[in-house]
């Protein structure tokens, strides 16, 4: 089954691309997520090496399961043919109470068919305090297409 937009990807369908992602993500439900990516997709996800939906779900369940009031913004930097690279920041809590945003970057690759085979990110961890927070919820309507900060 398809999923649109469909590859070779523009600068417009690889903003709708980016906002799909983001707003999965931001469900922050595993099944729901893997529906995104092909049956045999292979992941890089920090240190960790995954393949197939099945193993992503259960790193997705665990990440969610860590990371309490789960904020992400991801912002397209770049696309050519069946590509997209992101840049992206998350704020969670930690259970010790403390919060921390993750900045990072994602290169994807799609199958003919719009759904993921490949993705590769790089994320680093930054401690804030509550007064340093900027990412509440999921992005409202009115910030669609804004750009992250820099830092």
């Amino acid at each position: 089954m398809a999923r649109p937009p469909l590859p070779p990807f523009d600068a417009e369908t690889g903003r709708r691309m980016v906002q799909a992602a983001e707003d999965a993500w931001s469900t922050r439900e595993p099944e729901r997520v893997v529906l995104a990516y092909t049956e045999d997709s292979v992941w890089r996800n920090r240190d960790r090496f995954l393949t197939g939906r099945e193993e992503i779900a259960a790193f997705l369940r665990g990440k969610w399961a860590r990371e309490h009031d789960y904020a992400l913004r991801k912002d397209l930097w770049g696309f050519h043919e069946n590509r997209i690279a992101v840049r992206f920041q998350y704020e969670c809590r930690d259970a010790d109470g403390r919060w921390w945003r993750s900045h990072g970057n994602e290169m994807w690759e799609f199958a003919e068919d719009g759904l993921m085979r490949r993705r590769e990110a790089s994320i680093n961890d930054v401690a804030i305090s509550v007064a340093e927070r900027r990412l509440f919820g999921p992005r409202p309507a009115t910030e669609r297409g804004a750009r992250l900060p820099l830092r």
